[in-house]
């Protein structure tokens, strides 16, 4: 969906002088104070904060009992099952765990749910065939907040249940497991209400050891990984995990990881938080969504390359299947929209969609609707459904509010999932359009511009390259946007089999290529010889050999001076800096 709005800084940009004298470039400066670093202290603290930023995991309600139980499985040698989730954050966590279990020498059971045939959280024939097993202990990650029915059943059975996870809980009642370690329990202390399921099940580890670094030292890739495909804030504790887990997997990766990179090509690319988020998550994610998370989880605890490669291989192929299976379920549903268009919240209902990859086609078409947007896959009598937010809707909320129409939801506030009968459906979409009327999105969809750069200087090699010590990104430390306003729209190109395009602007004399990914040339809203406003981040491009900076534009529109020129006529007078591109 095109922005229907634009947020564009006015004034002259702000440089502290302090940070220039403490060696920062004009542009990372300028970026800093917009963020709030004015001071070279803060700066230094937020860019380089080290494990300062780790807060104590001991601050997490009911971990003390958790730690003290699976210590005590560690003396006596038990046998320990870890229930998982079918998503890069389950699958990781479950590895997390898995591994440092089976370096203390314990029997240790992984265990990743069948999306398709168990569906989301724990279940009850899963412990059945733990009890079968010998295990007795379960350890939960990424979900088990909502299972206080399983809970019941593991105290039935003579299991201990230790649940971390990370999701909402909801005004429901708490399992009555031995321990439930949820930031977002409301009687928790833990200020960090953004760890990710992995971060969680490792600060019950760090519980467990006394101590962060020598779980880092092996583990923060696993970490890394599922926080940020989890899209998790990537401020304090979270930054500095993320940091050096992307060190880890360039420095020295384990060998699945390793494999993937090699076999996608990504290895040879400096590794960022987005080479986590676009190019390893999803293949390892592909694996949930066709019904086989076992097989990443399997790559992700591989001890050598050789055992490594051949599944590498087939994530990738399944990451292929299940882009063509998503891509066909999109279409079917776009066309239908763009027949009848929808005026609240899209909720559609087929038989024939695949469950697994219904999340990322509704996250597709909320973000071309500008709407929330739930899918639901029927089966027989029943369904299961996939919502995403937009706007800043909150989904959770919305779904408490309909839960007479579910037989059951949980998940966030941006992401969830849901059960339904066949014959509820149309109610839930009734009920839902009218809570969107009570309660709608908050937010308009607007482009933010962090900075707008009027010195073409500010766009030096120096300074693009420096930027790359913000990062990671992420959510809470977003990629910087950054704006030419009035710019002259020189060349069009459009590449890729005409799916994007390459452009060249001028302003003041200088010249900038471009680069804008997903737009064909007839869906600019602008053509060679206009005056344009271009929203971009500026990278560093290295094509055989040569090197230049080349911005990649997430934005393009015709220069708006219009309200500017009314206030002009009407009398107005503005400051030269808020019209500065109309004065002559």
């Amino acid at each position: 969906m095109k922005y229907s709005k634009w947020i564009i800084p006015r004034g002259e940009t702000v440089v502290p002088e302090a940070l220039l004298q403490a060696g920062y470039t004009p542009l990372l400066a300028a970026m800093l104070a917009r963020r709030g670093f004015s001071e070279p202290e803060t700066a230094k603290e937020f860019l380089y904060g080290g494990a300062e930023q780790l807060l104590p995991a001991e601050d997490m309600a009911d971990m003390p009992k958790a730690a003290a139980r699976l210590r005590e499985a560690i003396s006596r040698g038990e046998t320990v099952a870890v229930y998982g989730d079918y998503d890069v954050d389950g699958i990781t966590s479950a590895c997390l765990v898995t591994s440092y279990l089976r370096s203390k020498g314990l029997k240790c059971l992984p265990y990743i749910p069948d999306r398709i045939g168990e569906g989301y959280g724990l279940n009850s024939a899963a412990l059945d065939g733990f009890k079968a097993a010998g295990a007795t202990l379960v350890v939960t990650v990424d979900c088990g907040i909502t299972a206080v029915r399983e809970a019941g059943h593991a105290r039935e059975l003579g299991l201990d249940l230790i649940i971390t996870d990370h999701h909402e809980c909801g005004s429901g009642v708490l399992p009555d497991a031995l321990a439930v370690v949820d930031p977002k329990r409301a009687d928790c202390p833990y200020p960090n209400k953004g760890l990710a399921g992995v971060g969680v099940a490792f600060k019950l580890l760090c519980a467990v050891e006394g101590g962060e670094e020598p779980l880092l030292e092996s583990y923060a890739d696993l970490i890394a990984a599922g926080t940020v495909a989890d899209v998790m804030p990537l401020t304090g504790e979270n930054r500095y995990i993320v940091r050096r887990g992307l060190e880890q997997m360039a420095s020295r990766p384990r060998p699945g990881v390793a494999a993937l990179l090699n076999e996608c090509g990504g290895g040879a690319k400096r590794l960022t938080a987005t080479t986590v988020g676009f190019t390893i998550a999803p293949r390892i994610n592909a694996a949930g969504r066709l019904g086989n998370a076992a097989l990443a989880a399997k790559l992700l605890l591989a001890g050598s390359c050789e055992e490594a490669e051949p599944l590498a291989r087939e994530l990738c192929r399944m990451n292929h299947e299940r882009q063509e299976l998503e891509h066909g379920i999109w279409t079917q549903a776009r066309e239908y929209l763009r027949r009848n268009p929808p005026e609240g919240p899209i909720v559609l209902a087929s038989e024939g969609w695949h469950q697994g990859v219904i999340g990322i086609a509704a996250s597709r078409l909320a973000e071309e609707f500008g709407l929330p947007c739930v899918m639901i896959c029927v089966d027989g009598e029943h369904g299961k459904g996939s919502c995403r937010s937009y706007g800043g809707f909150n989904l959770f909320d919305a779904l408490s509010a309909c839960r007479d129409s579910l037989e059951g939801f949980g998940g966030h506030a941006l992401a969830a999932g849901l059960t339904i009968r066949r014959d509820r459906i149309d109610a839930f979409r009734a009920e839902l359009a009218e809570y969107y009327k009570r309660c709608p999105a908050p937010e308009q969809p607007a482009l933010e511009c962090e900075l707008r750069v009027d010195d073409p200087a500010l766009l030096s090699m120096d300074c693009v390259k420096s930027l790359e010590l913000l990062e990671p990104y992420g959510t809470g430390n977003p990629q910087p946007v950054i704006c030419l306003t009035d710019v002259y729209l020189e060349r069009v190109t459009p590449i890729g089999g005409g799916n994007h395009v390459k452009l060249r602007l001028a302003k003041a004399g200088e010249l900038f290529d471009c680069v804008m990914f997903g737009t064909r040339a007839e869906e600019l809203g602008a053509r060679e010889g206009d005056r344009v406003d271009a929203a971009f981040y500026p990278q560093i491009n290295d094509f055989h050999g040569r090197r230049s900076v080349q911005l990649v534009l997430s934005g393009l529109r015709r220069a708006d001076t219009r309200g500017e020129c009314e206030e002009i006529l009407s009398g107005g007078l503005p400051c030269a800096w808020e019209c500065e591109d109309i004065y002559p």
